[in-house]
This record gives structure tokens, C-alpha cells and sequence, in this order.
């Protein structure tokens, strides 16, 4: 493996979890927290990780377009994002736009960073993040993937770790298998099974990841294991007492409809969007502009802020590449 090391952000994930839980207002009284504590968490992730690059990859206006075909209710019923905290001082309107305001900031900010930035609207970032993370150039680099969302279980191998900063939880490979008794590269199977409620996506009843794992004790192993294996399985054990090789027989459809939603290992990304994702990541604009970054901060009213780690650190990264 080599000793570089290539940061992909879910930056959609970490925005949201600093517009929620930090409270800082600007000089002015404006809330500012998702720009603030974004900038503050992207300082802590690159000082412990210390990257040779970074890449940012956000959810498109309008989310999987390809999903959505798929099921049109995907995603649906989710709740409104909450603040963290008892005071408010915005109508839901005016929060609304300021949670729009402070996340366009957050782009110009990132924009004058020595920081590939991707977002394209109908594609989600899941896919951004696993074709960069299978891009070639980047095969014996380690990558650390940061997002607390499970789906990116299934791209986990020897190169691969994925860091959730909300559950405080490092996985790889190994990890996954202790935790789970399930392979990375069965993840998707398996959690076609089981469903994903957070995305609307229901499983087959009564089956979580446990029984899968009970019921299902190959998909431990490093084969690729397939939906026609998995039905084969269940073909083969309809005589036993569990219930559960009998429903997904009888609910098949939703078994593969599951598995194209969540699958990772073949991106919904047409040849356009990939040559395009291969140009911003291997062809970015790695200047480091600290004026125009600490301009933003004095329009923006950060006040004293200490940003001095993330400002070497980004140097760094702008020299060497």
C-alpha cells in the first residue's frame, strides 16, 4: 500500500451535523454554525488524517434521479432537519434560507481551498464517493471515506476505511466482518434483505442484519456473492422452521429492487459524469487562496476563530500537489 493517504468527504452529512448541533452566530447575530463548525470539523479531520489530498462530494439538486425512477418515493417521510438548541431566533422560513445561504458560503469557502469539489444535480454523492474511491490512480493509496451512512459499508477493503464522526466509530474490512459477520463486498446483499428504513426502503419482514448473518453464513466469506445465490439458498432450506427463506421467495421483487438502490460497486453515473468527475479530481486547481478565505470570514462575521492548523495543513497540500 502506499503511503499516501486520499480524504473523501460526504459533505452534505458533515454540513447538516454542524447545522445542527453548533450554535455560533456571526458578529452581526446571524446564525452561522454550519459554515463555522463545517470549516472547524474539516480542521480536526485533516489534522488527525494529515491527507495528501482531499475531495468533497456533495448530494445534487434533486438526488438520485436514477433512484427516483426506480421508486418515487424514495427518501420520503424523512423528518425536517431540528436545530439543537432552545433558542431560536429565526421564523422557519428565514432558517430555511439561512441554511441555504450558509451552505452555498460553505462552497465559495472550499472553492478557494486546495480541495477537489464535486456535486451534479440527479446524482447523489454515495456514487461520487465510490467511483473516486475505485478510481485507478488511487488503487494503493489508503483511502478514508467520512460519513456516517452504512452504505458505504460495502466499499470497505484493504485500502479503504470509513470513518463516522457522529457514532465516534473507525471501520475497515475487518472490522465489518467482526461487527457484522457479513464481507464488504456481500454488504449490499445483505442489506437488501434487511431493508434501510432512514431512505424508505423496506426489507423483507422481520429479517435485520442478524438473521441475515445467521441464516446466510456464506456471505462472511470474500466470494461476491449474488441474488440468485441468495434465492438458491432459500430454495434449498424451505423445509426448515425459519420463516424467512419463504418470504423473500415470496417477495423477490423487493429483494432486487433494494439491491439496485443501495449497490455501490457499479455507480449510476453515465460516461459523461465519470470523464468529468476524472477531469476535477486528477486535473483540480490545488492554489490555496488564504486572502480570499479570510475575506469571507470578515464579511461573514466569524469573529475570533482560530483556523491556524488548517491553514498549514492546506499549504501543505497546495505545495505538494
Amino acid at each position: 500500500m502506499s503511503s499516501k493517504r486520499l480524504l473523501i468527504i460526504d459533505m452534505l452529512n458533515m454540513f447538516y451535523r454542524a447545522y445542527i448541533v453548533d450554535p455560533s452566530l456571526s458578529t452581526n447575530g446571524a446564525p452561522i454554525g454550519g459554515l463555522k463548525g463545517t470549516i472547524k470539523i474539516l480542521q480536526k479531520l485533516i489534522r488527525e488524517s494529515n491527507p495528501d489530498k482531499v475531495v468533497v462530494c456533495w448530494d445534487g439538486a434533486g438526488g438520485s434521479r436514477k433512484r427516483r425512477s426506480l421508486k418515487k418515493d424514495y427518501k420520503a417521510g424523512r423528518k425536517p432537519i431540528r436545530l439543537n438548541r432552545s433558542v431560536r431566533t429565526l421564523s422557519e422560513n428565514e432558517e430555511m434560507e439561512n441554511k441555504f445561504w450558509q451552505q452555498g458560503r460553505l462552497i465559495e469557502y472550499i472553492n478557494s481551498m486546495p480541495i477537489a469539489q464535486l456535486m451534479y444535480e440527479d446524482i447523489e454523492a454515495d456514487d461520487l464517493i465510490a467511483f473516486i474511491k475505485a478510481m485507478p490512480q488511487y488503487k494503493d493509496w489508503q483511502k478514508v471515506i467520512i460519513s456516517s451512512d452504512k452504505d458505504f459499508f460495502q466499499l470497505l477493503d484493504e485500502n479503504t476505511i470509513l470513518h463516522r464522526p457522529v457514532q465516534k466509530e473507525f471501520l475497515n474490512k475487518l472490522a465489518v466482518l467482526e461487527k457484522f459477520e457479513i464481507h464488504p463486498n456481500n454488504f449490499a446483499v445483505a442489506r437488501a434483505i434487511a431493508g434501510d428504513k432512514s431512505d424508505n426502503l423496506p426489507g423483507i419482514p422481520g429479517a435485520g442484519l442478524k438473521t441475515v448473518k445467521n441464516r446466510f453464513p456464506f456471505l462472511k466469506e470474500e466470494k461476491h456473492y449474488t441474488l440468485k445465490d441468495i434465492v438458491d439458498h432459500c430454495k434449498k432450506n424451505l423445509d426448515s422452521k425459519a420463516k424467512i427463506y419463504e418470504k423473500i421467495l415470496e417477495n423477490e421483487d423487493v429483494l432486487i429492487l433494494n439491491y439496485k438502490m443501495m449497490q455501490l460497486y457499479t455507480p449510476s453515473l453515465s460516461a459523461n459524469t465519470k470523464k468529468s468527475i476524472k477531469n476535477v479530481v486528477l486535473e483540480a486547481d490545488n492554489s490555496f487562496n488564504k486572502t480570499e478565505i479570510l475575506k469571507l470570514m470578515i464579511q461573514d462575521g466569524f469573529g475570533e476563530f482560530n483556523w491556524s492548523e488548517l491553514s498549514q495543513k492546506l499549504n501543505k497540500i497546495s505545495i505538494d500537489n
